[in-house]
């Protein structure tokens, strides 16, 4: 059976690292598809290699390999899979963990496509999950899901091409022809965005748009109307919140924060800011689809006072170095320092630094 030996643990601890990596909502997100790409391929390039006893360099070759195709297929299926509900980074996720884990199987182009339909068969994630645990865990399952599926393919299992017209017909989406092939023209990593912030993408610009406001003008005492692309609001789609998870995902609540208190950091969300969360009943969002996806402006009394075009990390502003090393030092002090400047060092000595109760 090409099922047998897949209970070893394997795509238990991918789940899990893919989940963690998620769970703040501070990995890179990619500009052209809004996917978070490495979210789901990483882990499946670091788990799998160390399980292999791969060196880091081939590890991050296939995180490499397992990044583009996805993000070929997440930027093909923008914004139309995303406004039938589906979450493009799980759906689009197990894609690239299972061409992660053909490129450290060694499988070639006939087994790789039958792992990439294999996976498709358990393509899912939903947006109604943002706000929720289920955001992060159905990134980690998807991730599971593609290393599963390549070790199936590695061992003889199969599903025919039919599979991707099942998955176009099943999610409104479209199969890149070329989805396999290795990237020409401008490659899913130059459109990557690193983060400035812990919280949907989709509220950046807004958060930078309150803070333009904030040190100008201070706050304002009326009403305050937040423009935004559509999809800006379909994502971020939370007005009223319950709690720190939900308000990652809602604009008004952001803009009230970041006029009260500065753009938030990771500790912003353990619980909510009751005056932020009193002051987001005075602000409204809007959509103008004219606006680029990540822009945001802001009004107050009908007049424009701020405005985003593109918030800071995206590619157009990207940060600088310092900023990065930054990032990385406050969510994991020194321990990572270093960690990936020798590729053939082996995977499973990184493995333990980013997992070391594994």
């Amino acid at each position: 059976m090409a099922a047998r030996g897949l209970g070893d643990g394997v795509a238990d601890r991918v789940a899990a690292i893919g989940a963690a990596g998620h769970v703040l909502d501070f990995d890179d997100t990619h500009a052209s598809s809004l996917a978070h790409l490495s979210a789901p391929t990483a882990p499946a390039a670091l788990v799998l290699g160390a399980t292999l006893g791969t060196t880091l360099g081939h590890a991050l070759e296939a995180h490499a390999a397992g990044f583009e195709v996805m993000g070929a297929v997440a930027a093909a299926n923008h914004p139309q899979i995303r406004a039938r509900g589906w979450h493009p980074t799980a759906v689009c996720g197990v894609v690239g963990a299972a061409v992660s884990a053909a490129r450290l199987l060694e499988l070639d182009r006939d087994r790789t496509e039958h792992a990439v339909r294999l996976a498709l068969l358990r393509a899912g994630g939903l947006h109604a999950a943002f706000g929720s645990d289920g955001k992060a865990l159905q990134v980690g399952m998807a991730a599971a899901s593609g290393v599963d599926a390549a070790r199936l393919a590695a061992a003889g299992a199969t599903a025919g091409a039919e599979v991707l017209g099942g998955f176009e017909e099943a999610f409104g989406a479209r199969w890149p022809a070329d989805a396999l092939e290795a990237p020409s023209g401008r490659a899913a990593i130059r459109e990557n965005w690193i983060k400035a912030y812990p919280c949907c993408l989709q509220t950046h610009g807004a958060i930078e748009a309150a803070e333009l406001l904030r040190k100008d003008r201070g706050v304002p005492a009326g009403a305050i109307v937040v423009a935004v692309h559509p999809v800006s609001l379909q994502t971020a789609w939370r007005t009223a919140v319950a709690n720190g998870l939900e308000a990652k995902f809602s604009i008004p609540y952001l803009t009230a924060f970041t006029l009260l208190n500065g753009p938030p950091g990771v500790d912003s969300f353990r619980d909510l800011d009751p005056a932020a969360d009193l002051a987001a009943e005075r602000v409204t969002v809007r959509t103008d689809p004219a606006m680029r996806e990540s822009e945001a402006v802001v009004e107050v009394e009908g007049q424009q006072v701020a405005r985003v075009e593109a918030a800071l990390g995206s590619p157009a502003r990207p940060m600088d170095e310092r900023a990065l090393s930054a990032k990385v030092a406050a969510l994991a002090g020194s321990r990572l320092d270093g960690v990936l400047d020798d590729p053939a060092r082996p995977a499973a000595e990184v493995l333990k630094v980013v997992d070391p109760r594994g």
